[in-house]
Order: C-alpha cells, then structure tokens, then sequence
C-alpha cells in the first residue's frame, strides 16, 4: 500500500510539474491580452465597422499595427532625423507634460538607455555587508561609479521586479562572467533554485 501511494503521489506531482506552468502561462496571457485588448478597444471598434475583422482578429490586427509601428519608429530614431526628431519632441513634452521627463527616465534605466539599466547591467554577487562577511546575495549591476564604486539592484523572491538598492564598494563585487540577466531572474523567481549552477565558479582554460 505504501508502494502505491508512493507512485500516486509522486506521478500527481509529476503531472502538476507540467501542467501547472502551462496555466499560469495560459492565465497571465489571458490577463494581459484583456489589459491590452480594454486600451486598444476604441481602435478595434473602428477596425470592426470599416473591415472585415470581427472580434478576436481584430484585436490582433491593432495589436500588430501598434507593434509594427513602434518597430517603425524605432527604426526612424536611428536617422539623423529621426534622432533630431525625437531630441526636440522630448524637450517640449519635458516642459509641457509634467511627469513626462520622470516615466522617460525610469523607462530609459529599466531597459538600459544610454549603456545603464537593469536589463543591460552584468549579474554579480555581491556582499552588501562587506567583503569579508560570507553573507551574499544575487543582484545586478546598474551603475558603475567614476570612484570605483557600484550601484546594485537586488530583486527579491519571486517577485524579481521588487528589491533593493545597495551602493558598495567594488571589491564587494564578484561579476558572474556568462550569466545573463534573464538566467539570473529565473533564480530570483524560483526562490534561490538553480542558483548552484549560477554560482558555480568557472573553469580555467
């Protein structure tokens, strides 16, 4: 009897493994794409009258012209014009939209404008309470200092988009040479696991 509970229980957990993942994925696509469809919707509601897109389709349609037109954009950013463009269309925002310059900013170091951010920075390990304290924590690199010094940004588990910011002293700073941000927030994510093979040290050649 013990044998079978055993296997029941372990292939019960087996299959949650799988299918759990897959849920959430399927809830967390479903939530977005109604967030995305409520602000798209007046658009949708024009494509609905004047094509032959009806529901679904049409929301798919508006969301792939909006993307194609920030790839447009972003293409025309990288002109000379598009550039001087964009300088003279922030600056009057910047003085005619308060708040503007703000989101601008938080946007620009969240993806990594300018060579800093968090999506750009190297992972390190670093010991927030000194070097010689074993105590340390995962964190990403966002600001390197012209005094030797570094900002770093430690998420914390699971909720990776939450942490902390800890100004440190670089040899407080060990980078992990050949680790990724993203393989980095996977640990964060799944609370520490897989942070063995994150911290392994790497081989000589």
């Amino acid at each position: 009897m013990t044998r079978v509970k055993t296997f029941v229980s372990l292939t019960l957990l087996g299959g949650l493994a799988v299918v759990l993942p897959i849920a959430i994925f399927a809830l967390l696509f479903q939530w977005l794409f109604g967030q995305i469809s409520e602000i798209v919707a007046p658009a949708v509601i024009w494509l609905e009258a004047h094509t032959e897109f009806k529901d679904t389709l049409a929301r798919l349609v508006v969301i792939a012209l909006i993307l194609g037109g920030c790839f447009l954009i972003g293409l025309l950013v990288k002109t000379s014009i598009g550039h001087w463009l964009h300088r003279h269309v922030d600056h009057w925002l910047g003085r005619l939209a308060p708040g503007y310059s703000t989101i601008r900013e938080l946007v620009t170091q969240f993806i990594g404008g300018g060579g800093e951010g968090v999506l750009s920075g190297p992972v390190a390990r670093v010991r927030i309470h000194g070097v010689h304290n074993p105590l340390s924590v995962t964190a990403i690199v966002t600001s390197q200092h012209a005094s030797g010094d570094m900002t770093v940004y430690v998420p914390t588990a699971p909720v990776p988009t939450s942490g902390f910011v800890f100004h440190v002293p670089a040899d407080c700073v060990e980078i992990l040479p050949g680790v990724s941000v993203e393989r980095a927030m996977k640990t964060i994510v799944a609370c520490g696991a897989g942070s063995a093979s994150l911290l392994a040290p790497v081989p000589k050649t």
